[in-house]
């Protein structure tokens, strides 16, 4: 089943309404079934997660190090978990966590509040996150990248059944889903303890809820057009709607993450608007619009607006109940009654969000591994993690262990040429899923160019972590268009389709085995690790 076998796009001329024989056309055309069999519509991305998992805890524990910013959110996260807020960590902290020392913060008392209070950038749900791995495992490193490896591969599944949904091809949803296990960035990030990989697992949830709600809703406004008996040129009502706000809520726990998922949250917010004009449009409604605004746009701002922002404060919970938060003012917040509590700490806590912000505006102090987002797309700089020159384990006489940040290169060469096709795809068809990837991936990469212009901020490769899944997405709508519609193009056309798309995966299966040893912290001889590295900024 390829992704052309049915058409699904918002932007269908309205039509006169049916007569009774001619309404299952309509639901197909708006709600379009799915082909195959359920049980390995679940199966087949179960599998392919599961790979991507043994992938990502196999020697989830080594290094045996403080990898890169983990210095920061390993000691954040277990610190959230013993006291509710970060605090400020002794002298040598690193080496006393990795020596299983948990008595790495300084002992305050209650005239030392000021000092014991860390001032991080961050808002805390990835730390949390980071923070369940420590308290179940322990203060290690497999302990504190449980939490992003097990979120790696749930975001696999995820990908998988995503791009099942939206092609409605149980091949294709397990390609995608495939392609994001074999991809190095996303490995990397699953096996480090940094923040990237829970706020690409939130965007691509609330994403994915939002597609979920996009078949539930016109599913629903295909049954009250079957069973309409007075004409309403705005339609009905479609209800609360708990999938968008489930959307509402992954994306409120996006900018719990990192600020950053603001951009998704809004723009979301008005992809699912127009999916729903559109869908009163396509069913042939003469004021669609009219009835997105009266209908769907009163729930809609619970679902993108209330949900979201319930959650962002929801996070802060240990802040608000603890003395020893950054800019906390407990004395003074305590001195009066619960009113008085409530809006003082309101107060504070707002006050410490625009001292964030003025550190993330100002973030301008360079870095070796710094790059710019008109290099992200080509891999021009990666970000060496960790690396180190044991002297033996690779019988060879000079030795390399290293965790390079790097996405699999024909993976991402092929993908930012996807993105580009569909561009034209999107202009030519107005296909819903060409544009709902189009715009997720330039809300992921565009804001980072005025930053990197205005601001001259420093900024990562790794910064493209949610843009990864809509990238794959992107690849795996085009290689839909390679293959063909079943019964609409010549057999010998689907059959090369076919065989040169699983040439293509079979390619990036070579191409991440071959990176393998340099992302994962295998040692191997530096010849062999020098020869892995693509381009001289590389190194």
């Amino acid at each position: 089943m390829a992704l052309t076998d049915f058409p699904n796009q918002d932007f269908e001329q309205p039509e006169p309404r049916p007569d009774s024989a001619e309404r299952g056309s309509v639901r197909d055309r708006l709600v379009p079934p799915f082909q195959g069999s359920p049980l390995w519509g679940w199966l087949g991305p179960i599998l392919v997660a599961l790979f991507g998992a043994f992938l990502r805890f196999d020697r989830l524990g080594t290094p045996k190090a403080v990898v890169f910013d983990e210095t920061y959110y390993a000691k954040d996260a277990y610190s959230l978990i013993n006291f509710g807020v970060e605090r400020v960590a002794v002298q040598d902290a690193d080496k006393m966590l990795l020596a299983g020392n948990t008595g790495i913060w300084k002992q305050c008392g209650p005239e030392q509040i000021g000092e014991c209070a860390s001032y991080v950038v961050h808002p805390p749900l990835g730390k949390w996150m980071i923070g369940v791995g420590e308290w179940l495992f322990g203060p290690n490193p497999f302990g504190w990248r449980f939490a992003a490896a097990l979120i790696g591969a749930l975001s696999i599944l995820m990908l998988a059944r995503l791009a099942r949904r939206m092609t409605r091809s149980t091949l294709l949803g397990c390609m995608a889903g495939l392609l994001l296990a074999l991809d190095g960035l996303h490995f990397v990030l699953s096996r480090t303890a940094l923040l990237d990989v829970f706020l690409m697992f939130w965007v691509l949830a609330g994403f994915a809820c939002l597609v979920v709600d996009r078949d539930a809703s016109r599913a629903r406004l295909v049954t009250w057009y079957e069973n309409a008996t007075t004409d309403s040129p705005g339609g009905p009502w479609l209800g609360m709607r708990p999938w968008r706000i489930a959307a509402g809520v992954c994306l409120g726990a996006a900018c719990a993450v990192k600020w950053s998922g603001i951009f998704f949250l809004v723009a979301f917010a008005v992809m699912t608007l127009l999916w729903d004009a559109g869908a009163r449009r396509a069913i042939g409604l003469r004021r669609p619009y009219g009835g997105m605004l009266r209908h769907d746009l009163p729930t809609g701002l619970v679902a993108v607006a209330a949900a979201p922002a319930l959650t962002f404060v929801a996070t802060w919970a240990g802040w608000f109940a603890s003395p020893y938060g950054w800019g906390r003012n407990w004395a003074q917040a305590t001195s009066g009654g619960w009113v008085y509590f409530i809006f003082n700490s309101a107060g504070s806590w707002l006050n410490y969000q625009l001292q964030v912000l003025g550190f993330h505006t100002g973030l301008t102090q360079s870095h070796p591994y710094q790059s710019q987002p008109w290099q992200w797309p080509l891999l021009l700089r990666p970000v060496a993690f960790f690396y180190e020159s044991p002297t033996t384990g690779c019988g060879s006489d000079r030795c390399s262990q290293a965790v390079l940040g790097v996405g699999t290169p024909v993976i991402w060469y092929a993908g930012f040429a996807a993105l580009v096709a569909l561009v034209a795809w999107y202009v030519s068809t107005r296909d819903w899923r060409a544009g709902a990837v189009l715009l997720t991936y330039a809300v992921g990469w565009l804001p980072w160019f005025y930053y990197a212009i205005a601001d001259n901020r420093t900024m990562f490769l790794f910064y493209t972590a949610p843009m990864i899944p809509f990238m794959i997405l992107a690849l795996t709508l085009v290689v839909g268009l390679v293959i063909g519609p079943a019964g609409s193009v010549p057999a010998r056309r689907r059959v090369f389709g076919a065989a040169l798309s699983g040439a293509f995966v079979l390619v990036a299966l070579i191409n991440f085995w071959w990176l393998y040893p340099v992302i994962s912290a295998e040692i191997i001889p530096y010849d062999d690790w020098h020869r892995r590295m693509l381009l001289d900024r590389w190194i």
